[in-house]
This record gives C-alpha cells, sequence and structure tokens, in this order.
C-alpha cells in the first residue's frame, strides 16, 4: 500500500497467502501484492450449465494459468510437464518419466516443461536432445500445437488440455498414468474453490471470476505490442506503468524521440505518446522505421480532481488512428461508434451505465453530493448554458472549425439566441489558474446573462433547457441529462443524430443515426482503458464510478497541495 508523508494508508485490500496447491484461476502478477482471487474452500453447486460455461469461457478467452506469460520459444506434439512437482525429487521422476516417453516418441517430438535449468530432468532432456523450456510460458499458446500431454502430478498445463478436450495422461509415478476428464476439471474448478471480487474483496463466482480474468488478457495482449512511452509526465509515469503491464514488467519510458522508435524498431513494437506532448520529430522518425505511434489520452470519467492539479487517472484512451478530438482525422473512437454492433446485452449495460452517472451525479472529474440552487431572474426565457473551454487546448483549436474560443463561442451563441438568457461557465482548469482561457467578466457579460462559478457542473446542466458548446464533455454529459445539445465545433458526439450541429461534420464518417446508448457503450465502455484506483488491477468502468464514493482514494498529495499554491498564486497576480 501506499503511504503519504503524512502517515495516511490507501484503503486495505486482503492480500494472497501461500495455500497448499494452486487454483488454476489466478491472478496475474500486475504487483507485489495481490488481492485474494481463489482460496480452497467448499464452492457452488455444480449444474450441467455451469460446467459447460465454464469450460467454454476458458478455452475461447484463452484463461487460466499463466495466461498473461509470454509466447513459448518452441512448441512440440508431445509435452511432458512437471506439474506442481517442482522439488527435488519430483524432478527426479520427471526425469524417469521423460526417459520412459523418450523410447515411445522421437525426441525431436518431444518438449520438458518444467522450472529450472537444472536438475534431473533438464540434464535427462540434454541427454536425449528434448527442448526444454523452463520459464513461464502462456500455456494457450502451448496446447495450440500439442497432441498428447504428459504431466507428473496435478498442473495447469494437464488441466487447460483437459479443458480442451486434448488427450492428458496425469502420473504419479513414471510406469503408471491415468487420463485427465476436462469436466471433472471444470467441476474442481466450481466445487472446490471460494472465489472473492478482487476489487470488492466480496465473494463472487467462479463465472464472475472469469469476466476479470477474460478483461486482464485483452489488456495483457494489448499491451504486449507497445515497446516506449514517450511524453508522458513524471508524475503521472507510476500509474501509466500499470495501465501498460505485461505483468511483472511495464515498457520504458524515455524522454527523446529517437531512442523510443530506435527500441521499437528493434522490437517490431509501437509508442504510446501522450497525445499533448509529444516530441518533436517522434511522427516522422517513427514512420521512418514503420513504427506505429499511438496516442493517449484522458478517458471521459478520469478521477475525483483535476489532471491540471496532478490527479493521476483512472481511465485513458489509446488511440491508434489518431484522437478522438481531432476531427480532420478518422479515430478508433469514431471508429467504433461507425461500425460497432451495439446489442442487447451492451445497450442495457449502458443503459445502467447512464442511470448511475446521472443519480451519483458523476462527470469527468468526481461527483456531486448534492444539487445546488442558482438564483437568478431568467423571465420565463429559454436557459442556455455555455461552458467554457481552455483556450489552447487542442480539441478547441483542432475541433473548434471557424469557432475559435470562448469569446467566438460566445457570440455566435447569442447571435443564435437572441432572446435567451445565457449562463457562461469558466472552464474549472482556467478557474483555477492552470491552464489560458480566462474572459473579463465584463467581456463576458456582453453576450451573458450570468456566470456560474463553483459547484459540479452537473448540477448546473439540470436547471438549463439547452447546452451550445463548442467541443466541451458537458455536451455528452448533458446528453445523459436528455438535455437539448447544440453544437459549433464537432465533439466526438456530434453528427451522429443526437445533437443539432452548426459546426462542420466530417463528410462521410459519421453517416450512422445512434441510440443514446450506443454513444455512451462506445465512449464509456469499449474505447477506453480503466485501472482501479485502489488496487491498481485494470477494471470495467463501474468499478471506477464506484471509487468515486470513497474519498479516502482521491487525498490530496503533496504535488497536488503545490500546484493547488501555485494556481491562486496565478490567479491572485493576475488581479
Amino acid at each position: 500500500m501506499e503511504v503519504s508523508k503524512k502517515g495516511h494508508s490507501e484503503p486495505e485490500v486482503p492480500v494472497m497467502t501461500l495455500a497448499s496447491r494452486s487454483c488454476l484461476l489466478r491472478m496475474p502478477p500486475f504487483w507485489r501484492g495481490l488481492p485474494v482471487l481463489a482460496m480452497p474452500d467448499a464452492g457452488e453447486p455444480a449444474t450441467a450449465a455451469t460446467l459447460a460455461e465454464v469450460r467454454r469461457r476458458i478455452v475461447t478467452d484463452r484463461t487460466g494459468g499463466s495466461f498473461w506469460a509470454p509466447s513459448p520459444a518452441c512448441v512440440k506434439p508431445v509435452l511432458v510437464c512437471g506439474g506442481y512437482r517442482t522439488d527435488g525429487d519430483g524432478m527426479r521422476i520427471l526425469a524417469r518419466l521423460l526417459e520412459r516417453l523418450v523410447a515411445i516418441h522421437s525426441p525431436r517430438d518431444l518438449l520438458l516443461v518444467a522450472p529450472g535449468a537444472y536438475g534431473a530432468a533438464a540434464r535427462m532432456a540434454r541427454r536425449y536432445g528434448v527442448s526444454h523450456l523452463h520459464g513461464p510460458v502462456d500455456p494457450h499458446a502451448l496446447l495450440d500445437h500439442a497432441q498428447e500431454i504428459h504431466e507428473l502430478g496435478q498442473g495447469d498445463i494437464g488441466d487447460l488440455a483437459a479443458l480442451r478436450n486434448q488427450k492428458v495422461t496425469r502420473y504419479a509415478c513414471p510406469d503408471y498414468g491415468c487420463p485427465v476428464d476436462g469436466m471433472a476439471v471444470a467441476r474442481r474448478l466450481i466445487q472446490d474453490w471460494r472465489y472473492r471480487d478482487p476489487y470488492t474483496g466480496k465473494a463472487t463466482t467462479v463465472l464472475k471470476v472469469l469476466e476479470f480474468q477474460a478483461l486482464w488478457r485483452r489488456v495483457v495482449d494489448a499491451n504486449r505490442e507497445i515497446g516506449a512511452c514517450v511524453g508522458m509526465s513524471l508524475w503521472k509515469r507510476r500509474r501509466i506503468a500499470a495501465f501498460f503491464t505485461v505483468p511483472p514488467a511495464h515498457p520504458s519510458f524515455f524522454r527523446q524521440a529517437r531512442a523510443a522508435v530506435k527500441q521499437c524498431a528493434a522490437q517490431g513494437r509501437a509508442i504510446v505518446t501522450w497525445a499533448t506532448r509529444m516530441p518533436a520529430g517522434l511522427m516522422q522518425q517513427a514512420q521512418a522505421e514503420k513504427v506505429p505511434v499511438w496516442r493517449v489520452e484522458d478517458g471521459f470519467v478520469r478521477s475525483v480532481g483535476l489532471g491540471s492539479g496532478l490527479q493521476v487517472p483512472a481511465s485513458i484512451f489509446v488511440d491508434q488512428r489518431g484522437v478522438y478530438y481531432d476531427p480532420s482525422e478518422p479515430s478508433d473512437l469514431e471508429h467504433i461508434l461507425a461500425t460497432a454492433s451495439f446489442d442487447i446485452d451492451l445497450r442495457r449495460r449502458a443503459r445502467f451505465l447512464i442511470e448511475h452517472l446521472v443519480q451519483k451525479g458523476i462527470s469527468k472529474y468526481g461527483r456531486s453530493d448534492q444539487q445546488q440552487v442558482y438564483e437568478r431572474d431568467a423571465r420565463e426565457r429559454r436557459v442556455l448554458l455555455v461552458p467554457g473551454q481552455v483556450s489552447d487546448d487542442l480539441s478547441v483549436i483542432k475541433g473548434g472549425g471557424s469557432v475559435q474560443g470562448n469569446l467566438a463561442l460566445l457570440q455566435s451563441v447569442r447571435r443564435h439566441n437572441p432572446d435567451a438568457f445565457i449562463i457562461y461557465r469558466p472552464h474549472p482548469d482556467v478557474v483555477a489558474g492552470h491552464r489560458n482561457g480566462k474572459l473579463a467578466d465584463d467581456v463576458v457579460m456582453a453576450y451573458a446573462d450570468h456566470i456560474s462559478i463553483g459547484g459540479n457542473i452537473v448540477d448546473l446542466i439540470w436547471q438549463v433547457q439547452e447546452v451550445h458548446t463548442l467541443t466541451s464533455l458537458a455536451g455528452f454529459e448533458a446528453l445523459l441529462r436528455q438535455r437539448r445539445v447544440v453544437t459549433y465545433g464537432c465533439p466526438f458526439y456530434a453528427g451522429w443524430g443526437l445533437t443539432t450541429d452548426l459546426g462542420r461534420i466530417p463528410a462521410g464518417r459519421r453517416q450512422r443515426d445512434l441510440l443514446l446508448e450506443d454513444l455512451v457503450a462506445g465512449a464509456l465502455i469499449l474505447y477506453p482503458r480503466y485501472i482501479d484506483p485502489l488496487t491498481q488491477i485494470p477494471c470495467e468502468v463501474e468499478t471506477v464510478i464506484a471509487r468515486f464514493d470513497d474519498m479516502r482514494i482521491w487525498h490530496p498529495t503533496v504535488l497536488m497541495r503545490l500546484k493547488d499554491l501555485q494556481g491562486r498564486l496565478k490567479r491572485m497576480m493576475k488581479k
């Protein structure tokens, strides 16, 4: 657990303890202290439906065992595995089993899978010229090429092979083996183990654990393609490392583009770079070496506290095509919204997510505990909200189109709505003194009727009929709350039939009308990556939202306090 300099520790979660046997369903070693996932105990009843579903998920999602390990350096049709017998006696018995199998199979077809490069089994393999894998490997990649598995004692590879309906013989001694039944393996996983949710510590089901493992597998597989991180601020590197880990390691961090490109070109991997901090020359050098560059940005459900205030993100985007706020080129988010199949289950999940976000008052930087009442005299006029933005933000520069900046937006809104009551809301980063974009009150009031500062913007959205915006995320949050949204630029949520668009929408790319559930599924479920701010484990959006209720996780660090002081000093100097 992290402990601050004032001695406040993070909330405790259960830590894995040694057990007499290891469950096939384990936690990847994302970090040293891992939450409990499974302990030997009486589990749930093994119904026929659950047995079949456990087998299907493990095989289809390629989970179970050390699924996070690298692919094997070599594969063979006949595997000789050590199982859990890793002591000296076990390796001597395994050597005798290997010797017996050499008499039946060609040594070229045999592969010894046992820990340690030395010992009796390793010597026997060298004697007969049998290939030997002694480090952790992805068992599914190994089994994809196997026809027979001979295992000493119970182990991951034999269990997974049996679940895949492969031929498995398990031995207590070299001269006697018996077949392993995949249904019996599935039954043990259900009946002999009690599972816990690693995020909450509460009891859960084997099927839920398999959902977690499938998520972790997808994250690890995606991270394998990343070779270097560039343009990442020092204060967020630890969190970025957690996002991109391939247990137990993470990609190297570089300041200079040339060194990163050189390493990734040699590895055949991609560079990830913070979109707004991309080093000069990175794209040109990467293109010359045919190295992919993926851009990273904060997610839409990010944290309790501002990124400009040095609060690390709990969600990010990793975009291989472009970046969501630049409509001049396609992005992964736009591709998802344009092509994804939003089925009934995904839409139902998105609907529940919308309800939860709205009920909890959650926006990008946290949640609202109570609605704030604003006293104003609109005299029955239509009330419009105009959210200000950071003037030099790339979403404004790239997505604002012909309307550039807060003043131009206010002027345009007033021109289109001469009789409306307009509320202007400065961006919180600007109010905090961290970013540019401040307008003098008299300039704002030449076009607006009220300036709103303080409180959560979602409270304000409830009190207006419409939100008029350039590219602000407030427009997306207004859609969740059934408000009319008028866009003057080209935000990611424009052009899908949900908004009134006065800005220019990319021709030929957003030709599909979406339901609000589709937009939310794409933007909050399919596109981002999330990490649990408590356990530092990859998670789904629902886990991050649940953490917004626990303010112990989001307490300000020393750096955050210094940044806040810096912002206050800037505001004082500008007065």
